[in-house]
Parts: structure tokens; sequence; C-alpha cells
């Protein structure tokens, strides 16, 4: 017997929870998967860092692996893409007028937020926000 197809959301939120196994980097697919994530981090008391980014902008696409090596490395940090034609309504929200931009949030409000592909300003700005406040890795469930 063949199994039923899988109601898009359910489908999404599969594929969301395969993508969090395989990255440690969350693609935002809508204003709602923005708030859950942002309600998440800020319960769980996890700083969150978001690469705003477009598919046509080759600095966000340069940068890429380098915010994957991020998340892989600061793993009490939850990273998270938006792509600002895709979900505008986040990129609206925070003002996002160019990429990439990286902003880094803490219970649910901007902290700090860098314009442009600077890679060593993006680690600095991250360490000193753990060195300051001391999370606990985030636990992933499967």
């Amino acid at each position: 017997m063949k199994a039923p197809p899988l109601k898009k959301e359910k489908q999404k939120q599969m594929e969301s929870q395969y993508q969090l196994k395989k990255s440690k980097v969350v693609k935002i697919e809508s204003w709602k998967s923005w708030e859950d994530y942002i309600t998440y981090a800020t319960n769980q008391g996890f700083p969150v860092m978001v690469h705003f980014s477009a598919f046509w902008c080759m600095p966000s696409i340069a940068m890429n692996p380098f915010f994957e090596e991020l998340a892989s490395t600061y793993q009490d940090v939850l990273f998270l893409k938006v792509d600002v034609d895709e979900v505008k309504e986040v990129a609206s929200k925070l003002e996002i007028k160019a990429m990439p931009t990286f902003v880094l949030m803490s219970g649910g409000a901007q902290v700090n937020k860098i314009v442009g592909a600077n890679p060593d300003e993006l680690r600095k700005i991250i360490e000193h926000f753990i060195q300051q406040t001391h999370s606990p890795p985030i636990q992933y469930e499967a």
C-alpha cells in the first residue's frame, strides 16, 4: 500500500529537521518559521546570527561556506539564513538594505549588524558576544 502524500507544512517541517542534521545553518522559508526560530532561541537563551542574502548577490554566495564554518564552530549560537527576496517581511522588519547583511540577535532583539562580506569582523562580534554571555550548547532534536 502506497503512503499518502505529506501535507506541505509537514513536509517542510521534515525538510527543516533534515536540514538541521546536515547543516547547522537553518534556511528561513517564511515569516512563521522566522517567528518560530526566534521564539525558540529567545526561550532557550540562545543568541542568533542571521545571514541576509540573495541568490543573485555574489558576495552573499561567497560568504556561505564561511557562515557554515561559523555555525559548526559556534554551536551555542543559532545560525539562520534569510533570502531577502523570498522572505521580504523579515528583511523589511530588520531594515535590511544591502546584501550580505549579518545580524546578531539576543532575546529577540538586534545586538549587532554587519553590512558587507567581512569574515574577520563577523567572527569577532560572535566571539565577543559569546565571551560576554556564556550560553549552553544548542541541543538539536532529531
